[in-house]
């Protein structure tokens, strides 16, 4: 069986219409990583995430399977949950060491860190 490829300008759907395929190339995602980062960290689900490593209390490093084109050619957009009766501040927040494929955050509540058990990170930008 001989590999090959597909070239195309648009992707169309029969009943949701076409998208330029440039949109899909920029647009999406490169990486992502939903983890848990209480205990021994667990990665609950990803793409292009290689793993995750604990650096400390509320330190992580997320490394990339497949490397980002620089150290700051991305950018990160993080998501936490916290319950209406939990209250407090709560962010993932602080660059320790941006890298073309690896990124390190901490993650903080109330201005202190700490290790939480709902963390999730989406990164954009371009692949090497």
């Amino acid at each position: 069986m001989a590999n090959g490829k597909i070239k195309a300008d648009q992707i169309e759907h029969s009943t949701a219409g076409s998208l330029d395929t440039q949109y899909v190339v920029n647009g999406s995602a490169k990486a992502w990583v939903k983890f848990d980062g209480t205990g021994t960290l667990a990665v609950k689900s990803s793409f292009n995430v290689s793993g995750v490593t604990d650096d400390g209390t509320g330190i992580n490093t997320i490394s990339f399977t497949n490397s980002m084109s620089g150290a700051n050619d991305y950018t990160v957009a993080s998501i936490d949950y916290r319950d209406s009766s939990s209250g407090g501040n709560r962010s993932i927040q602080g660059t320790y060491s941006m890298l073309a494929g690896s990124y390190a955050v901490s993650n903080v509540y109330d201005a202190s860190v700490f290790d939480d058990g709902r963390l999730m990170m989406q990164i954009n930008g371009d692949l090497a």
